[in-house]
């Protein structure tokens, strides 16, 4: 009987990665920071950042939790209930689309007569084998696995085996909450660009990438528990210490897959939206009264029908495409939606009247 792996949610993370600290953005505008005071003092892995017209909280969230990891401290909830919007790594929605489960599998076996076992030797193929008879896996049903897509699959067969699920994950269980609250929803990356990390690294870093998973998993079981409470905790020095040494030895996928990746998140946290700046947005969807156009990662403006062009056009597909790019003017931010309102015809030259349209003046028959 074929194995059945479990793909349900995975976040295409092995051992550290799922460990890894992701940030799940709770973002509220114009609120008085009296809201967040507290009378006491407790630490959580939550951070406030503030302007004086926005308010950022970053939640460092594990991809893997316990079911008793819940309920979570009132002070996280209160900042996910101030916040309109909540950005994520990445589109938990498309992690669930059976297309995207099967790119993965594509992306993740080797072709036909091609196997695991002609591409890996020594050290790694007796680790390997030592870990599989562990987990009473048999090997055979596993060596069309690329090493990523190896590792990925241990790790997440070993966490759930200690309790450990993606479904008790601070991301999914906002996720689900901020769908059925109808909260705007924004992620930092394309679920093509988290494969594009794992599948598309050199047939070297993904050896190197199973032999740490590997070791990682040769403590998971010691480490895991400490994780979740330095995390509830908010003891950061202790857990970053837990998290990051793993890749104390391989610095290139540090960088690859957790520092890169960082530092371009923050350009996108700190980017905020002036009125009466014009931008080059992306139409991300098109409505009967009008567009949808992101000016910024994960934020998008209305471009109303009325603002496309200065003639009166009928339908918005007159003029433009899902995906078309296209300078536009922030004319408006709504103070308290937060809504962005979108210019494109004043960019345009304004058309002279008609002849005969012209106002005649009053008093007279001309």
């Amino acid at each position: 009987m074929a194995y059945h792996l479990p793909l349900k949610r995975e976040r295409l993370r092995t051992a550290s990665v799922i460990l890894s600290l992701i940030f799940t953005l709770f973002i509220s505008e114009g609120l008085d920071a009296r809201q967040n005071q507290q009378t006491a003092v407790q630490k959580h892995c939550l951070w406030e950042v503030e302007t004086p017209t926005h308010k950022v909280f970053l939640m460092g969230s594990l991809h893997l939790l316990k079911s008793d990891a819940y309920p979570l401290a009132p002070e996280i909830n209160a900042a996910y209930n101030v916040s309109p919007k909540v950005v994520f790594e990445t589109d938990l929605g498309a992690m669930q689309d059976p297309a995207v489960l099967n790119q993965m599998l594509a992306m993740g076996q080797y072709p036909e007569g091609q196997s695991l076992l002609q591409n890996i030797s020594g050290d790694l193929r007796m680790a390997l084998q030592k870990r599989m008879t562990d987990l009473g896996l048999p090997m055979e049903q596993f060596v069309r696995f690329r090493p990523w897509f190896l590792a990925v699959t241990l790790a997440t067969i070993e966490f759930q085996r200690l309790g450990y699920s993606p479904d008790n994950g601070l991301d999914v269980h906002y996720y689900d909450r901020a769908r059925s609250d109808g909260k705007e929803i924004g992620f930092f990356e394309p679920i093509d660009y988290q494969l594009d990390l794992l599948g598309n690294m050199s047939a070297n870093d993904q050896k190197a990438f199973l032999g740490q998973t590997l070791k990682d998993l040769e403590i998971a079981a010691e480490m895991a528990d400490d994780m979740m409470r330095y995390w509830q905790k908010g003891q950061v020095d202790k857990l970053y210490s837990l998290l990051f040494k793993s890749f104390e030895d391989y610095p290139e996928m540090e960088n690859r897959l957790l520092l890169q990746r960082n530092q371009d998140w923050v350009k996108k946290i700190v980017a905020v939206p002036e009125v009466g700046q014009v931008y080059l947005g992306k139409v991300k969807s098109i409505v009967q009264f009008g567009a949808f156009v992101e000016i910024l990662p994960n934020k998008d403006g209305l471009l109303h029908i009325s603002e496309i062009e200065w003639r009166k056009i009928r339908s918005v597909d007159e003029v433009l495409k899902e995906g078309q790019e296209i300078e536009v003017k922030l004319i408006d931010i709504d103070p308290k939606t937060g809504k962005l309102k979108l210019s494109r015809k004043i960019l345009l030259p304004k058309p002279p009247r008609p002849e005969g349209e012209e106002k005649q003046n009053p008093g007279t028959n001309k």
